[in-house]
């Protein structure tokens, strides 16, 4: 028999909760706009850990007290699933580390792009993915510039803290690559990567290049306030003057090491939309929840929205069925990335070739990484308060 002291229950706010208390009345006032991916995505949100998916008994390893476990819905979407798909996903990539400084390159987009992407996701994010590779590879494969193969890991994030529609481009990229001929590993300077002007132009003009070829080939639809754009005239017209904008692209300070490399991944590759843990409170009329304003150096503060606007803002993130958000490219894309590697590890002649260096450092990171970034605590037993349910 199930202790009584083994609730339940939960003591803190979750997106669950949110969608639990307004998602039918949110369905019903857009049932006719809501899509088959945003549908399921709130049904598995509400039926993450619950009695609908199942469960199976867990036993404490200490005192032998028991409770039942829900199943998880393992929806990409949902801010409690995503702890274990992060440890497994960074013990993989703490494997591929190499010892080199790494940087940490954004690439945004105009808002006028942006809205286009919300109404075409898959084809206009695949582009975001494709022009920041070729921009970020043709300009370090310049004799010029670095001279060398690069490689990088991509993550796409398509929300700001306010959850409005912002889709922007994460890449981790090491500190040099591989000569032409392969022969040797190229550093690149420690404190500066590429010029991110000239990178920001080619990466417009790649981008748009794109875009206007899938405008010729009917990938892009248009509705509601971009059905103008439908007319290649005005579509054309947007192109021009999306050309002469300025797109942001910028390069922050390099890690200081593998370490700091897998912690700021473990923050970033299986971030949701929110998380939990930013959730206030939730009532009949609204919803809060905090956000870090930057435009007040990062100062935390508390947003206020109707239950109807928040999930609204929420499902903007949603993303298509198979698409993938973590991208990787250059002399680390997947076709190649082992053999590549090894050449790499050979060139830069690292003692252990199945390890990274700064081992140690590494673990150490992982294992913080994976803390930090877990959505909830390890399971304790309330009866002898040691965490070793099995």
């Amino acid at each position: 028999m199930r202790d009584p002291a083994f609730r339940t229950t939960r003591a803190r706010l979750e997106l669950a909760d949110v969608l639990g208390r307004h998602a039918e009345d949110y369905i019903r006032h857009h049932d006719g706009h809501l899509g088959r991916v945003e549908r399921r995505v709130m049904s598995a949100i509400m039926a993450c850990r619950t009695a609908i998916l199942g469960g199976h008994v867990e036993t404490c390893t200490a005192c032998r007290a028991s409770r039942i476990a829900y199943n998880s819905c393992r929806n990409r979407h949902c801010p409690k699933c995503q702890g274990p798909a992060r440890t497994r996903w960074l013990a993989a990539r703490e494997r591929e580390l190499l010892p080199v400084p790494y940087f940490h390159v954004v690439f945004t987009v105009p808002a006028p792009v942006g809205a286009i992407a919300f109404q075409n996701k898959a084809v206009v994010y695949t582009i975001l993915f494709k022009a920041a590779a070729e921009a970020l590879t043709t300009l370090a494969a310049n004799p010029r510039r670095l001279g060398a193969e690069i490689g990088a890991v991509a993550v796409l994030h398509t929300w700001g803290q306010a959850l409005t529609h912002h889709p922007h481009l994460h890449c981790v990229v090491p500190g040099g690559g591989l000569a032409p001929d392969g022969a040797r590993w190229v550093h690149g300077r420690a404190n500066f990567f590429l010029a991110v002007k000239p990178l920001a132009r080619l990466f417009r003009r790649l981008f748009l290049e794109r875009l206007a070829a899938a405008f010729d080939q009917g990938e892009l639809r248009f509705f509601g306030d971009l059905a103008t754009l439908a007319d290649r005239n005005n579509f054309a017209g947007d192109l021009a003057t999306l050309r002469r904008s300025n797109w942001v692209v910028y390069a922050k300070k390099p890690f200081g090491g593998p370490a700091q490399v897998l912690a700021y991944l473990g923050r970033y590759t299986h971030r949701v939309a929110i998380a939990n843990s930013r959730l206030v409170s939730c009532d009949q009329d609204h919803v809060a929840f905090t956000w870090k304003d930057y435009r007040r150096n990062g100062a935390v503060r508390v947003m206020r929205l109707t239950p109807d606007e928040f999930i609204r803002r929420f499902l903007l993130h949603t993303l298509p069925d198979g698409f993938h958000r973590i991208r990787h490219f250059g002399f680390l894309a997947n076709g190649h990335r082992a053999a590549k590697l090894a050449l790499a590890r050979a060139l830069l002649e690292t003692v252990d070739e199945t390890e990274p260096a700064d081992a140690a450092a590494s673990a150490s990171a992982t294992e913080s990484a994976h803390q930090a970034t877990t959505d909830r605590a390890a399971p304790t037993c309330p009866i002898c308060g040691v965490a070793s349910f099995a």
